[in-house]
């Protein structure tokens, strides 16, 4: 498996699995994620030009066959009260079943880590559905601990 960065072709095959993991997550929490018809179309744009952009870490697992992976990071500034000015956001990681537990999702995981100490950013965060106990056991592997859990109330 060949973990590498996204190009423009790339995208196209990365889309079905931006599809999967917003239905994934709108199942597990409609409220927090209510994504506007065809998310993935919306993802597109934002996908291409991340191929692009040098303060971005989009990765994919090529299998020689096909796009098995991808994870997309970007980096973020942070609001001018912290000592941290910015930091880098995984903002989804999607293996595909097949390619499970075999190492693939940790392998990008922290590849992306190293791209991000690369940019020279100082911190790395993402977020996990509160339901989703593998994301959070593997993102405890590849080092990250519970720093807040953010709480939400539908008005």
């Amino acid at each position: 498996m060949q973990i590498r960065a996204a190009i423009p072709d790339d995208v196209p095959f990365v889309l079905p699995m931006v599809s999967k993991i917003c239905a994934l997550h709108e199942q597990w929490d409609p409220a927090k994620y209510g994504f506007l018809d065809n998310p993935a179309q919306q993802y597109q744009r934002w996908l291409m030009k991340r191929t692009a952009d040098q303060r971005s870490v989009f990765l994919v697992a090529d299998s020689g066959r096909e796009i098995a992976a991808f994870l997309i990071g970007t980096v973020e500034a942070e609001i001018p009260v912290y000592r941290i000015k910015e930091f880098g956001f995984i903002h989804d990681v999607w293996v595909e079943p097949q390619y499970r537990h075999e190492g693939v999702g940790r392998q990008i995981v922290m590849l992306a880590i190293e791209r991000f100490k690369q940019l020279g950013v100082k911190q790395v965060r993402l977020d996990t559905v509160a339901a989703n106990d593998a994301a959070r056991s593997l993102f405890s592997r590849c080092g990250f601990r519970v720093s807040i859990i953010e709480m939400l109330l539908e008005l």
